[in-house]
């Protein structure tokens, strides 16, 4: 992450116009409301929804760390997104404008959305899936993504989503933790106008252990690209010839507040990825919140877009079930920003009159890096709300962002949450608040953040800024409800920091500036976030020291300006490494993004004679961090031999 710094300009802030201000969905009394009675506040939201069976207690905290939220209750999440819409006559209003990367469009209304997610939910049912099985979807930007976890919901089937970028390898560890019944995939994806193949992958995945069975009863086929694929009949599905010609009639059982909607793997310290599980009625009670209140979002007004990937956590929650439990009408683009030139997506928000655009700081870098006579190009007057999510936005994009996108005067929402949270945490509120480029202000109402010490103590913002430890220190609705199959590590990663205080730690450094608005630093565990995409470090230094040339290696995260990370990774060679130069860098970066994905791809690579370690054996990453940054080091008092830096420096 970059780290957010703040100067007299950066404090300058930038108030709401009175016309938006006027017309916006949130009011200062929200904060009121929130902090007068937390629970009664969550419950008039969980009210936005509809509830099959009324919930008879708003929390339920005696198992902390383990939450219940709104006990009781019954619903089910796909007839929040879908079926009620039509029920309540919105069933021709446009839920999805499609564009393919290749240009192909479709625009899939509340009602067509139903009968796909209906014709789903029978197919699963005819596979013999049933309530808490388990389905891996390792699919691209295509609406059949929507259409498959809707269904899933809808039956209650947890899915667990795959960035379709993500190795055969990666697949194969999340489907086997899972215990996934069923695999949804593509023949192929798009990418850059060539047809990538995925359904091989997904073979792979399922032969990559030999002898060893996968889970995997059945692997659903949605065709894309026409190319050629591997078949294993009796497994192997076509999406058309099953689902497609499936009853369009379902209808939607309830489920427990509490039933696991979604696992969504996430990298980790130990480089093994953490199934970070979520249930079903807090979640769509705070994302939809939050997508109503932090985007103002006008269900039947705006053209909603989030340029997030279905595989993230962010496709979950501002993809597919807070945008459609609102009635969104929303884009959803399957390939990438410069195809086929750096125009396309100002030419969609053009087409599609988008009137909210959420993105990454990354993207938004990169579109300074191309230059601002492309989006002056353009027509963007119908865009009234930017966003900004994945890391904090540096205050120079910050700006950018508003005065080229958002012509001076668009309110940006720069927001602070992760896969745990679920849901938005901190966040401007449009129409209330005074924003500053790029600090993340203050907690939404309902919820409760600190800034604190090593010692649990408050930061106190004033004269002097501190940097402290971002921490949650009361439940929320959305909040994660353990690691899959692992429930001691649950408690390991995320409560043992504070357990004395009972404070979920998010793993983030922060500050208060003398306003006291808080501004996010970016990581400080060994968790790397690299175009908002978090890699373990564990997990790349494994595949680099996979290579039969390298014994040793370290990896941390460098300040980048594009990407807010990029990768730098040190190695020791083994006494029998025969290439020491171009060739093997060239080789250890392929097998980082063979093993994991091309986001993990180191952005440099150092041969060194050895590692900076403690007597304890520990590898300073803390110190390789100033090496690769070209900072003064910081205090090598504790290492076996403080030259170290010497050899490395010259490695």
């Amino acid at each position: 992450m970059t780290s957010a710094t703040t100067d007299n300009r950066d404090n300058a802030a930038y108030p709401p116009t009175q016309e938006f201000a006027a017309q916006a969905n949130a009011d200062a009394a929200l904060y009121d409301r929130a902090r007068d009675d937390r629970l009664e506040f969550w419950a008039e939201q969980a009210g936005r929804l509809h509830w099959h069976r009324p919930f008879e207690q708003v929390l339920d905290w005696s198992d902390a760390p383990v939450a219940k939220w709104f006990v009781g209750g019954k619903l089910n999440v796909a007839y929040n997104c879908v079926d009620r819409h039509v029920l309540a006559g919105h069933g021709d209003q446009v839920a999805i404008h499609w564009e393919g990367e290749p240009g192909d469009t479709r625009a899939i209304t509340y009602r067509e959305l139903l009968a796909e997610v209906s014709r789903a939910a029978n197919h699963f049912t005819e596979l013999g899936l049933r309530a808490g099985d388990r389905v891996a979807i390792y699919l691209p930007m295509v609406p059949e993504a929507i259409v498959a976890m809707l269904a899933c919901a809808r039956l209650g089937l947890t899915h667990s989503v795959v960035f379709a970028g993500f190795s055969p390898t990666a697949l194969r560890q999340r489907v086997d933790d899972a215990e996934a019944r069923l695999i949804i995939t593509t023949d192929g994806q798009w990418r850059r106008g060539k047809a990538a193949p995925l359904k091989e992958a997904v073979d792979e995945a399922l032969y990559a252990h030999g002898d060893v069975p996968s889970s995997v009863e059945h692997v659903l086929v949605i065709r894309r690209t026409g190319i050629e694929v591997p078949w294993t009949e009796g497994r192997d599905l076509w999406w058309h010839e099953t689902v497609a010609v499936a009853s369009p009639e379902h209808e939607a059982q309830p489920f427990d507040a509490e039933h696991p909607l979604f696992i969504l793997y996430t990298s980790g310290t130990t480089g093994k990825p953490k199934g970070i599980l979520h249930t079903t009625g807090g979640y769509l009670t705070q994302t939809a919140y939050t997508h109503h209140y932090v985007f103002d979002h006008k269900p039947g007004q705006d053209v909603y877009w989030c340029t997030a990937d279905i595989g993230w956590v962010t496709g979950h929650s501002y993809i597919v079930y807070g945008p459609l439990a609102n009635r969104a009408t929303q884009v959803l683009y399957e390939g990438t920003p410069n195809f086929p030139d750096e125009h396309r997506h100002w030419q969609i928000i053009e087409k599609y009159g988008v009137t909210i655009y959420y993105t990454a700081p990354t993207l938004v870098r990169t579109f300074m890096k191309w230059g601002r006579d492309i989006p002056d190009a353009h027509d963007l007057s119908s865009l009234r709300l930017l966003g900004s999510v994945g890391e904090p936005i540096n205050p120079e994009a910050w700006r950018w962002y508003r005065e080229v996108i958002g012509a001076k005067k668009t309110p940006i929402v720069d927001t602070w949450w992760q896969t745990e949270t679920g849901a938005i945490m901190i966040s401007p509120l449009p129409g209330v608040t005074a924003t500053k480029p790029g600090a993340a202000m203050a907690a939404l109402p309902g919820i409760s953040a600190e800034v604190v010490d090593e010692d649990g103590n408050a930061v106190q913002h004033g004269e002097t800024e501190a940097n402290g430890y971002l921490v949650l220190d009361q439940p929320w609705p959305s909040m994660l409800r353990g690691i899959w199959g692992d429930m001691e590590r649950y408690r390991a990663t995320y409560w043992d920091r504070f357990a004395d205080r009972g404070w979920y730690f998010a793993g983030d450094g922060a500050k208060l500036d003398t306003d006291g608005d808080l501004w996010v630093l970016g990581r400080v565990d060994d968790v790397m976030n690299v175009s908002g995409h978090r890699i373990s470090t564990a997990e790349v230094e494994s595949a680099l020291v996979g290579h039969a040339g390298i014994a040793e290696a370290a990896v941390v995260g460098a300040t980048d300006a594009t990407t807010g990370q990029g990768i730098v990774a040190f190695v020791i060679l083994t006494a029998e490494a025969t290439d020491t130069g171009a060739a093997l860098i060239t080789e250890l970066k392929a097998e980082v993004t063979r093993q994991i994905s091309p986001i993990a791809r180191p952005r440099e690579i150092h041969v060194v004679p050895e590692l900076p370690k403690t007597r304890s054996g520990k590898i300073m990453r803390r110190l390789l961090r100033d090496v690769a940054e070209g900072r003064e080091l910081g205090d090598t008092s504790t290492l076996v031999d403080p030259k170290v830096f010497e050899s490395i420096t010259r490695g």
